[in-house]
């Protein structure tokens, strides 16, 4: 038995005999030809990346700077393949020869050391814009190659789990940041209170709303979520738009996980259209319910685009009659109930919502009056001053080409959420705070763009040179023969 394990021991010392052996290789033939870090190198030009970040370097002061290029791949490859700790990455990058290919360094090089891509980060790069830049090019890059149409956008929010402990929080008193909107709402209700021959209301004191929220004690940027369906503890929420020609990735927003998805949406689509010129060429937009809201459907309505938004259904009290139960006449501006009585307008409240009531004398004596209201003396209805543009929207998610757009959001948007989550580490935040969680999320999004650019351009290089060769044996075959046909 001894002398079996000595045998073993000495068989497995032996298994590497040649690790000493030096060899001399091109480190370009260890790389495969359909190699992913290929493709990109091959069909993308990162020099642009110098232009974006000279106002962040001296030309004259300090020591000289490691390559720009260089640390924005290095960080690439990071996010490319998961690789969530920058430490991790130097380690991998030593082992790869894949890696090392890309960026550009022999084996005998070293590699720059992890710290180097943690400082630029938190130092260099802090408070710019520099990675919203970098994306921004990206797409510009799939639109000059044609693989973003500018004609359907889709966007939804997908929740980030922060790196926070969801049973470390404080209770804290916070003003409530007042939506942009409300001044243009405020002017929609005056307007709609003169043409009923009421009188405008006075200006709002501005006065912010307080409220108790859960504010992390390990990152107090994230918030709390509490949705139906959904985890519960501290998030982030990423708000993303696709385009549904080839998926790229056209906006990435971060806010904290408590932020209502209406509340970015106009902006970011707005920023979209001047940024890259869709003013021309965006038809559409598809939404899920939660942005739903009569000021979002206005907007998109304004802008001449075809918004497909999924319903949501109006709260009603349980037991009492629902509001679709009563027809809207638009003609006389009042509302018809089950029983053929009339509500009319009585004012626009501050809300924005016109309020609609019956005649308490003519309830009193109605059958359905313990069923319809649960004051027992009178039906009031609300209408927001915005929901014909509601109702238009309705009418689009129901339509033929409706019902095709919203399908797109399955392929499309919740593919790319699910790609980032399951391959590039999107699942959780690597870091603390939301600027370096938007950093996060706008690499992961640049990631997925450029894997989709440069496979894209892959094939299209193989089809072009199939197709060189077909022509050439084409015209071959024609120089020899001529039009002499050919038997058997």
């Amino acid at each position: 038995m001894k002398r079996r394990v000595n045998t073993l021991l000495k068989r497995t010392k032996s298994t590497h005999p040649n690790s000493g052996q030096l060899e001399m290789i091109c480190i370009d033939s260890l790389v495969p030809k359909d190699h992913l870090l290929r493709l990109i190198d091959e069909h993308v030009d990162f020099s642009f990346i110098i232009e974006k970040v000279r106002p962040y370097y001296s030309e004259n002061k300090g020591r000289p700077a490691l390559d720009p290029i260089l640390l924005f791949k290095m960080m690439l490859i990071g996010y490319l393949y998961g690789i969530r700790s920058e430490r991790q990455l130097e380690q991998e990058i030593i082992l790869n020869a894949a890696f090392r290919w890309f960026l550009g360094l022999g084996f005998s090089d070293s590699i720059p050391d992890h710290s180097t891509i943690s400082w630029n980060r938190t130092k260099r790069f802090a408070g710019t814009n520099v990675f919203q830049d970098i994306f921004d090019e990206v797409v510009h890059l799939a639109i000059h190659h044609r693989m973003v149409a500018g004609r359907v956008l889709i966007s939804d929010s997908t929740h980030i789990q922060a790196n926070a402990n969801k049973n470390n929080y404080t209770i804290q008193v916070v003003q409530e940041t007042p939506q942009e909107y409300l001044g243009e709402l405020e002017n929609a209700i005056n307007e709609d209170r003169m043409t009923h021959g009421k009188k405008p209301l006075p200006p709002t004191k501005e006065v912010p709303e307080e409220k108790k929220v859960k504010v992390s004690t390990t990152d107090p940027d994230s918030g709390y979520m509490m949705r139906k369906g959904k985890p519960e503890g501290f998030f982030y929420l990423d708000h993303r738009t696709v385009d549904h020609k080839f998926n790229i990735i056209t906006d990435v927003f971060v806010t904290p996980g408590n932020v209502n998805d209406s509340t970015v949406y106009i902006e970011r689509l707005t920023r979209q259209i001047e940024t890259f010129g869709f003013s021309k060429t965006l038809e559409a937009v598809a939404l899920d319910s939660g942005y739903m809201t009569p000021y979002i459907c206005m907007k998109t309505l304004s802008m001449n685009l075809f918004p497909v938004i999924a319903e949501r259904s109006a709260p009603t009290k349980e037991g009492t009659l629902p509001k679709a139960n009563f027809s809207y006449n638009k003609e006389n501006d009042s509302y018809l109930c089950p029983m053929g009585e009339k509500l009319t307008y009585t004012t626009t409240n501050r809300s924005g919502f016109r309020e609609y009531k019956s005649d308490a004398a003519v309830c009193e004596a109605c059958p359905l009056l313990e069923q319809c209201t649960a004051t027992k003396k009178q039906r009031k209805i609300q209408r927001h001053i915005w929901e014909d543009f509601k109702e238009q929207v309705v009418q689009n998610k129901q339509s033929e080409n409706g019902i095709a757009v919203y399908k797109l959001r399955s392929q499309t948007i919740e593919r790319s959420f699910a790609d980032a989550k399951e391959l590039h580490g999107l699942r959780r935040c690597r870091f603390r705070g939301i600027e370096k969680t938007r950093e996060q999320a706008m690499m992961t999004a640049i990631a997925q763009n450029l894997k989709k650019i440069a496979r894209y351009l892959g094939k299209l290089s193989l089809a072009g040179t199939a197709y060189a060769i077909r022509s050439f044996l084409t015209s071959l075959t024609n120089f020899v023969f001529g039009d002499r046909k050919l038997t058997a």
